[in-house]
């Protein structure tokens, strides 16, 4: 029988290990943390997005994504535009800047993921595994936010 203290630690100790790895080859190589990639990367893919859309894509809070939001506006990497569809909410697009770091850093990010999940891992053991987090991480997910 599978320990599920030892999993829990097992997961949470690499989850930890990983985005600390990949955080700090952000920061120095593209001056951008994990988290604000994060957001990006959620802007970038989705249509008409909003604070709120990177709130339940990276399952943090409304206020923390809009933090996020703020450090990326300040930093001129995106823009909040009005949503003609509802005026309490912005859209949000990233800036041709914003841009271009996304495309730098997300190469890196990528390299990172290789080393870590796709270089140990097999094939058959890679998609094994993105099926049982998927399965886990649905089954955790409030059925409001599915």
């Amino acid at each position: 029988m599978t320990d599920l203290r030892q999993l829990f630690d097992d997961l949470v100790r690499f989850e930890t290990m990983l985005w600390n790895a990949i955080d700090a080859r952000l920061l120095q190589e593209c001056n951008v943390s994990l988290g604000s990639l994060n957001a990006m990367l959620v802007i970038a893919s989705t249509r008409s997005c909003r604070v709120q859309d990177i709130a339940r894509a990276v399952a943090i809070t409304v206020g923390g994504a809009s933090q996020a939001v703020d450090r990326l506006q300040a930093a001129g990497r995106c823009v909040r535009h009005p949503n003609p569809d509802d005026r309490r909410s912005s859209i949000l697009e990233l800036t041709p800047t914003g841009r271009e770091l996304l495309e730098a850093a997300g190469a890196i990010f990528d390299q990172e993921l290789a080393n870590y999940l796709g270089a140990p891992l097999s094939k058959n053991a890679l998609g094994q595994l993105a099926t049982t987090l998927a399965t886990a991480r649905d089954a955790a997910t409030p059925v409001s936010d599915r």
